[in-house]
């Protein structure tokens, strides 16, 4: 008898992807059969890239890491409106949220309250930061990038050119 397969959502806005969230998808994928990336609009946080260059910068990471066996393939989907409607429209068990330092841990627990309210069959996963990867914060990296700042340290390659490439257009 075979079990149905686990999938997974990692969902988040990434503007930009960090090497954070990389750390996380990598993590991640080790504990679904199927883990999706879920690109947020989210228009309340006033995002510098737009919806359709954050997912192309997702899904061009996520070439990369694909094609592993022995972890979960990986593919990204945006969504606008309840991420627990998300889960639904996915067929997703297990929500992944990252943890970086206390405060991430009261919004998400005030969140895990809510969205078991909302969908009490989707089981929340939380992964800590790897050590290396703790102070990375998106709004943090389009910060350093606007004002000159060296920023490949903390996201890939691509996601840096696009950056600076966003920034020198302004």
């Amino acid at each position: 008898m075979s079990s149905a397969p686990r999938v997974g959502v990692y969902p988040g806005t990434f503007d930009p992807l960090t090497n954070g969230h990389m750390d996380i998808i990598r993590r991640a994928r080790r504990i679904c059969d199927k883990l999706i990336v879920g690109v947020a609009t989210n228009p309340g946080k006033s995002p510098l890239f737009s919806l359709d260059e954050r997912m192309a910068m997702v899904q061009a990471e996520l070439v990369g890491i694909n094609g592993n066996g022995d972890a979960a393939e990986t593919e990204a989907a945006t969504f606008d409106g309840l991420l627990m409607h998300f889960c639904e429209e996915v067929d997703a068990d297990i929500l992944i949220r990252g943890l970086r330092a206390v405060s991430d841990f009261d919004y998400e627990f005030q969140m895990a309250g809510m969205n078991a309210r909302l969908n009490p069959d989707v089981e929340m996963v939380y992964l800590m930061a790897s050590e290396n990867q703790q102070f990375i914060a998106a709004r943090l990296v389009r910060e350093i990038s606007m004002l000159g700042g060296e920023i490949k340290s903390f996201v890939p390659p691509r996601v840096a050119d696009a950056l600076n490439a966003k920034h020198a257009q302004r």
